[in-house]
């Protein structure tokens, strides 16, 4: 997908901020009780979506984050299509007080590129 310059320049702003990790880093932190977060459109996820993972669209995240999760230490990690609107939502969370919150890097497209299960 082709991002405008703007888009990029806001992600490229929040990065330095927001932790992210590895498909495989990802799978093993889920494994040991992270929650997985698709931040991607309703579509996006009916679609297909990392096994696992709850549904939390970009668009609602801030709004309903406290109330599905309000443990704002429990080990979240959020993943997009490419990695850059996770960015912006970790960014947003942290900013909420969320301090175990993390992006993963490529999104669901470094997810099935990986093999992971998909549901």
């Amino acid at each position: 997908m082709d991002h405008s310059k703007e888009f990029l320049e806001i992600v490229a702003e929040v990065m330095p901020r927001v932790n992210e990790v590895s498909v495989k880093e990802a799978v093993e932190r889920q494994k040991a009780g992270a929650k997985l977060i698709d931040v991607r459109e309703d579509n996006e996820y009916e679609a297909g979506h990392a096994t696992g993972a709850e549904h939390i669209g970009r668009g609602v995240i801030e709004r309903d984050i406290v109330s599905r999760h309000p443990d704002k230490n429990e080990e979240l990690i959020l993943y997009c299509g490419g990695g850059y609107r996770s960015a912006l939502a970790t960014d947003n969370l942290q900013k909420m007080g969320y301090t175990n919150v993390w992006s993963m890097a490529g999104g669901w497209t470094a997810w099935t590129e990986a093999k992971e299960p998909v549901d």
